[in-house]
């Protein structure tokens, strides 16, 4: 039996773990908990469950849905009706498309290939849109041949509604599935798979990028697959890594910021190679797809605002009429943290605040683990100079309390 019809049976019986409802819960990070929803990591050869929750909680795949787009595509051009020259035009539908997007202009096309690196390295929807047309003369139907698809090689509760993503309701995915989905892609498509590790790439003079910062953050393991973003999704991620000959693939839902998500994916994958289970987990296949509806990470209200969304603590080293003083500030913070000693530095949040119509920046060091930004205080205050540690809390909308 190969590995396709496996996955059909199998999926349907789905008898050994139970079925879950999506649900934003906490897990750990160096300085504190963050939210995350669903998340597995699988052995990509033998599909062994290594690491999971709520896998088969259902979940909006937001920008993910374009690894069933591109396996597609290379169906296509497997089966010899495109090729990586053929043109891909677009559409006045397609252009019209939400960012992120390549602009294309009108009358203008680019080739299947330039489309695949585009899918990756800009997640372009304008592109996903012209593509599913290209195969299937319409959104609705390249839609269909999608979900079409996710139920042949064993994505039993995926439903696509369009080729890029964006936002709908009834489109749905597991973490179960998204890991059967990256399976089949490096089991089948070994001549194609190296696009999903596209970190930039050349369009005409423009330079197309850049890719997951999963791939730099776990250099030299991490070797592709996709990211995704929508409010209700949050943060989103499927990557494959390789360690000594072995692969691993991630799959990670639900944060509330980006790096949040890659930072947990690079410490879900050493903690699986770490692992000696003997081959006696379940499998993926054997994961459960859940019911009810997905969870909304950031509602509408809160998504595009700013907030700090990070478990650590902060320094607040004054504000400053300007971003690029208030960085230089930041950029001094954290050569102070590095010479006391300190191997986790912070990360960068420059705050506008806003007083009387007039707005300053804000110098912060951020997601820092308690003792740490103590200490860089402690050693603030000896010589003088401002430094308060905030905790998370603290950063509330409109922010006055970091008016200096």
């Amino acid at each position: 039996m190969n590995l396709r019809h496996l996955f059909c049976l199998l999926g349907l019986i789905g008898f050994s773990l139970a079925p879950a409802r999506a649900q934003v819960a906490a897990v750990a990070s160096p300085s504190g908990p963050v939210q995350a929803g669903p998340y597995v990591v699988v052995d990509a050869v033998t599909g062994e469950t290594l690491l999971e929750r709520n896998a088969g909680a259902f979940w909006y795949p937001a920008s993910l849905t374009k690894m069933m787009t591109m396996y597609i595509v290379f169906e296509e051009l497997k089966a010899g009706r495109l090729t990586l020259a053929t043109p891909v035009p677009f559409s006045e539908h397609a252009r019209a498309q939400p960012p992120s997007k390549l602009g294309v202009g009108p009358g203008q096309a680019i080739t299947v290939e330039q489309a695949l690196q585009s899918l990756v390295a800009r997640s372009a929807n304008d592109t996903a849109t012209a593509l599913g047309e290209l195969i299937s003369g319409s959104t609705p139907a390249f839609a269909q041949r999608m979900t079409e698809t996710a139920a042949r090689i064993g994505m039993n509760g995926t439903q696509f509604r369009n080729a890029s993503g964006w936002p709908d309701p009834n489109q749905i995915t597991t973490a179960r599935d998204m890991a059967v989905l990256a399976m089949v892609l490096v089991k089948q498509f070994p001549e194609y798979y190296g696009y999903f590790h596209t970190q930039e790439f050349m369009l005409g003079k423009a330079r197309i990028g850049p890719g997951m910062k999963f791939l730099d953050l776990y250099a030299p393991y991490a070797d592709g697959l996709k990211t995704g973003f929508i409010c209700a999704s949050g943060f989103n991620i499927v990557g494959s890594a390789v360690r000594d000959g072995r692969r691993l693939i991630a799959v990670a839902f639900g944060f509330r910021r980006a790096d949040l998500r890659d930072e947990f994916a690079v410490r879900l994958l050493d903690e699986a190679y770490a692992l000696k289970t003997g081959g006696n987990r379940p499998k993926i296949w054997q994961v459960r797809n859940g019911t009810g509806g997905p969870a909304v990470v950031l509602p509408q209200g809160e998504c595009g605002t700013i907030r700090y969304d990070m478990p650590g603590d902060a320094v607040w080293l004054g504000t400053y009429p300007d971003w690029k003083s208030a960085r230089k500030v930041y950029d001094v913070g954290q050569s102070e943290l590095a010479r006391l000693g300190i191997t986790r530095l912070g990360k960068e949040y420059i705050l506008p605040v806003t007083a009387n119509k007039v707005t300053r920046q804000a110098a912060i060091i951020a997601d820092l683990e308690p003792a740490a930004a103590e200490r860089l205080c402690a050693d603030y205050s000896k010589r003088k100079l401002f430094c308060q540690v905030k905790k998370p809390q603290e950063f509330v909308a409109p922010f006055s309390g970091f008016w200096r």
